[in-house]
């Protein structure tokens, strides 16, 4: 579905970036393993590459202008052109994930900075290169509680809790991906976001539970459950959708 597509993964090396990466490579797109840890991005892209599939790692931070640029134009000469970015990165400082008493004014600035700021520098600096060409595909990475209240009752006798940043910066990204979608219309330029539920990451145990009691069957997901929707997204099939939601969340949400 993603034949000779050059497609941008930010994150790349993380859970769901390597996830996806893997998938784009599987559907014969040349997945780009971008990570602000080159060593883990380069891992990533020799593992997809021994499978006969293609995929380069290059190094990008979402927060720098001139590390974007740079991407772009590296990967434009190699290529000639890039077909789609996946906004995926998810850049926080080391106070993040505290409950809402305990944030204070400045982290709850930077976290917001880092993610929400990194994701619109990529998707600017990306969608007016696209314009160039005539046209190209941007997905952003959004989340369930980009969009509903949070279960906080989930997360209860445990020592989690749901980011008030987080909550933040995934509803913004959605209003953002609309902006997107309706500015660059016109230049050929789609504008799309998944929003995924909980992803298997070694939680605890009481947690799952209170957690999966609102899903249906499945539960909470694996990375690899997004990459059906993520690949629908980026091929032609999806052509004319633009400013759109995919939510991947096994009924949560309902």
């Amino acid at each position: 579905m993603l034949s000779e597509k050059i497609v941008v993964v930010t994150g790349g090396a993380g859970l769901l970036g390597r996830s996806f990466c893997s998938a784009i490579a599987d559907q014969g797109g040349v997945a780009i393993v971008a990570d602000v840890n080159l060593s883990a991005a380069e891992n990533i892209a020799k593992e997809i590459s021994a499978t006969g599939s293609r995929a380069e790692a290059v190094l990008l931070n979402i927060t720098d202008s001139d590390s974007v640029d740079n991407v772009i134009d590296s990967l434009h000469s190699r290529y000639g052109r890039i077909d789609a970015i996946v906004n995926n990165a998810y850049p926080r400082n080391s106070n993040y994930g505290r409950k809402l008493e305990e944030v204070t004014y400045a982290d709850f600035c930077e976290n917001v900075n880092l993610h929400l700021g990194g994701y619109f520098l990529v998707a600017q600096k990306f969608a007016m290169y696209f314009r160039t060409l005539g046209g190209g595909n941007i997905v952003n990475i959004s989340s369930i509680y980009g969009m509903m209240a949070p279960r906080f009752e989930v997360y209860e006798g445990t020592a989690m809790t749901m980011p008030v940043e987080y909550a933040a910066i995934k509803s913004s990204i959605n209003q953002l991906t609309r902006y997107f979608a309706k500015y660059f219309k016109k230049d050929g330029v789609r504008c799309n976001s998944l929003s995924p539920g909980g992803i298997l990451d070694g939680q605890p145990h009481k947690f799952l539970q209170q957690y999966n009691s609102h899903c249906g069957k499945k539960g909470m997901l694996e990375a690899k459950d997004l990459s059906g929707s993520l690949i629908y997204l980026l091929s032609d099939q999806s052509m004319f959708m633009n400013g759109q939601n995919l939510i991947i969340d096994d009924g949560f949400t309902l």
